[in-house]
Parts: C-alpha cells; structure tokens; sequence
C-alpha cells in the first residue's frame, strides 16, 4: 500500500486527453481514465484515506462541465454542468470545498458532498490564473492576470451573513508587474505559512502570510510559469516556458565557512521588498550547477514524495530527475503528441481499479469495501433556501474495516493512561505500587536464591569429589615410580644422585 504512483494529467490540442496513473519506480501504466482534456491548474484530486475511496475533478476547456472520476471504475462517474467555463480549480484536503476560477475573474466555491453554492464573486478584474488551498484549508488563494494575489478566509467566504455582500480578501499580495502564473503554500496553518509565487515578470516571490509582507525577491533571467517547492522548504525549483525548457534551483539556505565557528548555515534573503536576488549572479558563485536544461518546453513540474524532480513537457513526456543530482533517472514516453497538463505523486489508492479484494474473503470486491466520497451536481445558481434545508452526504468511518485509521485505534484515555504511567515521578526506581504484587515477587526471587545455592553447593562437592580423586591417583602413581626405582639402585649399588643433598 505505501507505494507512489504519478498522477498524469495530458490534453490535446486536438481530440481528448486522459489522466493516467503510473508506476513512479517502473514507469508502467497502473490506470486510465478517458474522456478528459483538462488545461493546466484545471485538474484536482483526493486521495482514498479513511477507509473511503477518493476521486479527482477535471474541468473542461471548451465546455462548461466538470468531469467527476473515482478511482474505482475507469469512466466518468458524473458529469457536472458549470455556470460558465472555469480557467483554474482547486480542491481543499478534505475534499469538502471545491473552487473554480474564470476567465472574467470571477470564482465560484461549491461544497462537494451538497453541490450547494456557497460563495460566487468578483474576485479580479482579469482571469484567473490559479487557485490554491493552504494546507489545513483555511484559505484560499487566487492569482490572475492583472498580477494580483489574493487571500480570502474560508470562514468568511461560508460566512451566511455575508453572501449578500461584496466578498473582501482578507488581504492582498500586490508586488508583481505581469500576470501571475503559479502558487505554492509552504507548510503550516493558516496564517503561519510562507507562499511563492511566480509571474511573466521574471521573478519569484517568497511572502509571509502571518506578517503580510514580502520576503525576498528572486529574478530570473526567463518568464516563470510553474513552480516545485521541496517538501522541507530548504529549495525550489522555477521553470521557464521558453523552448530550451530550462529549470532554475534555488537554495534558500546557504554554508558558510567562518575561521572561528566552522561551518556554519544561514537562511538566504528574508529583507523585505529591498531583498532582491539575482539568479545569475547567485548561480556564478554557488559550487554546483543550478540549471537544467530539459531541451523542450516545459507544461508542467512537481515534487516527489522522495524528493525527486517530476517534469511534464508540450510534447508528452514524463521525466523523473534526481534533485540533488539533477541526473535523469527515468524518463516515461507513452504520452508523446500530447501535452502534460498536470503532474502529483501520492500513495496508490487503496480502492484503485485492477487490484485484488481488499479483505481476505474472496467474495468481498474492493466497492463493497471502500465506499466512495460523495460527489452532488453542483448549483448553477445561489439559492437561500437550499442553505437552509442544507443537507450534506457523509459516511462514517468503518469500524470492522481492515483499513482503518491506525489513529483511531488509539484512544484518548488510553494515550493519557500512558503517558501519566510512563512521566509519574517514581524515588525507588520501581513501578510495582502493587503490595500484593510485589510481596510475591520478592517470594519467587528468594526461592530463585535457595536453589541457586542448593546447586552451587552440590558443584562444589563434586568438584572436593574430583580434587581428591585426582591427588590419591597421582601419589599413588608416585609412590610406585619411587619403589621402582630404589630397588635397581640397589641392586646396582650406586647412590641415587637425586638424594645427595649439599649444605
């Protein structure tokens, strides 16, 4: 189960795309889903966890629909009609809320298991580029054309006294000159995380959410299009939508070697607005190379969960790199004369299609095990009563399932009976606060101690047995040899020279 796959996403400037699934160690062909032509920041996905399946939504460029796919059959599962065509989507990690962005700025946030409509606004003045979720869904981030960033609050935008009036960011990033084309939100919650944004200006961004403010400015020498951030936050990696399909790393700590200290590492920028790093000129004095240079242009790039480099091309192919290294590892060419519109890596599904039952029982199928996530056609328009009688589809978890959470196995009383056993102060060095218990104890080890010195005294009887059989044999066996010996000096009348003795 705790194996990665790749999760492709390719479309076609003419015909359809699809989404495949790939073995990340061998590049093969896990499963396919047809039937899809989503552009790029238009495809997201939710993985199985909990004992549920999972599913990805893909919008559709020429049409307004919103194709609904699970893991566990290869076809659409639903075909979703939109309010018009959206240019970029984004899925919180629950998979509750789902938003869409369009090419009039507007963005509209649905939840998934009602299809209700909870929040549709003006959110730009041009369209919208990509959206993104920080990582505990807390908020919502758009950047567009009209090279704007802005962060909205979920718990405003869900907020039922406020869907009759204008919806505010909760605030903006305003720095960039060019349209934005990518953003990554870095670990934490909401607001203490950090974000990075490109833009065709140039340049990428490293902002504070918790301060509002701007932390470093890296300037490239091409246009950026999609970014990688390491999952540890130490890099990223930046590539160019030029045809040479050059990827720029950046390290955002650096060794320095001071004669006192040693080495020692420094975080890298952090200045402010002011704080503007050249690539080229950082690059020159670096000790390793920090370009690749792919040869084609580049759709698409992510992270690993190992930490290599995924890049997707305009031609179809999936190229595997390691990070440190930057030496190609693999290279996977069964979507040539397609586009990569979407690259991830995650866990392989549980419930995937092609797979052996779940439970040992020959006569379970893996749908019957792991249900999945509910997905409603989602609202065209708002509508106040429907909020009212809102009514959501969720599932409860299994308790008889083989999958189940490990988390949920552990109880809160049993974590705390624990954790007081094992941090109680304890001056005697025991833990048997049991009278009984150990009086019992102290028993069994003092008839340990009886029988050990019952034997220790037998072994040393039998080893007085063997001493003194072993001395009579030896004097025996000498006293012989000395009587032997006395009679032929006798007989030979000479004196034994080893009686004389001299004073």
């Amino acid at each position: 189960m705790l194996h990665e796959i790749i999760f492709c996403a390719t479309a076609a400037s003419s015909g359809s795309g699809s989404v495949t699934l790939h073995d990340i160690s061998t590049g093969a062909s896990l499963a396919s889903f047809k039937q899809t032509n989503a552009a790029p920041h238009c495809t997201a996905f939710l993985n199985s966890r909990n004992a549920q399946g999972g599913f990805f939504l893909a919008a559709q460029p020429d049409k307004s629909l919103l194709h609904a796919y699970n893991f566990q059959k290869d076809q659409i599962s639903l075909k979703i009609v939109l309010p018009e065509k959206l240019t970029c989507v984004a899925l919180d990690p629950s998979g509750d809320f789902f938003a869409g962005g369009t090419s009039q700025g507007r963005i509209y946030l649905w939840e998934v298991s009602s299809g209700i409509l909870f929040n549709a606004w003006d959110a730009h003045y041009r369209q919208i580029n990509v959206l993104r979720f920080t990582r505990d869904g807390a908020a919502l981030i758009s950047g567009s054309d009209d090279s704007g960033i802005s962060v909205w609050s979920m718990s405003r935008l869900l907020d039922e006294d406020s869907q009759n009036t204008l919806s505010l960011p909760y605030f903006t990033l305003t720095d960039h000159t060019l349209p934005v084309t990518d953003i990554l939100c870095g670990m934490g919650s909401f607001p203490e995380c950090r974000v990075l944004t490109s833009s065709v200006d140039h340049s990428v961004k490293l902002w504070d959410l918790s301060s509002r403010s701007l932390l470093t400015t890296f300037m490239f020498p091409q246009a950026i299009s999609c970014l990688a951030w390491e999952p540890t936050e130490k890099m990223f990696f930046a590539a160019s939508s030029s045809e040479d399909g050059s990827i720029y790393q950046m390290n955002l700590f650096r060794q320095l070697e001071e004669k006192t200290e040693g080495s020692t590492v420094e975080a890298i920028g952090g200045g402010g607005v002011n704080d503007i790093i050249r690539v080229l000129d950082y690059s020159e004095g670096s000790q390793k190379k920090r370009l690749i240079n792919v040869g084609q242009p580049i759709s698409c790039i992510s992270m690993s969960l190992t930490s290599n480099l995924l890049v997707g091309t305009s031609t179809g192919l999936i190229l595997v790199y390691d990070s440190p290294t930057h030496q190609l590892i693999r290279t996977i060419s069964t979507h040539k004369g397609l586009s990569i519109s979407h690259l991830a890596t995650f866990l392989k599904p549980i419930d995937l299609i092609g797979h052996v039952s779940l439970s040992f029982s020959s006569t379970i199928t893996t749908v019957d095990t792991i249900p999945v996530k509910p997905i409603m056609p989602f609202q065209r328009m708002r509508d106040s009563k429907t909020r009212e009688m809102h009514e959501v589809s969720m599932m409860l978890p299994t308790q008889n399932s083989n999958y189940a959470d490990e988390s949920m196995l552990y109880s809160r009383e049993a974590l705390l009976r624990d954790h007081a056993y094992f941090t109680a102060p304890n001056s005697s060095g025991t833990r048997l606060d049991d009278t009984t218990t150990l009086q019992s104890r102290v028993s069994d080890l003092e008839a340990e101690v009886g029988l050990l010195r019952s034997q220790l005294g037998q072994a040393k009887g039998v080893n007085d047995l063997m001493w003194e059989t072993v001395v009579q044999k030896v004097i025996h066996s000498q006293g012989n040899a000395n009587g032997e010996g006395d009679e032929r000096r006798r007989k030979r009348g000479r004196p034994d020279s080893s009686l004389d003795t001299h004073s």
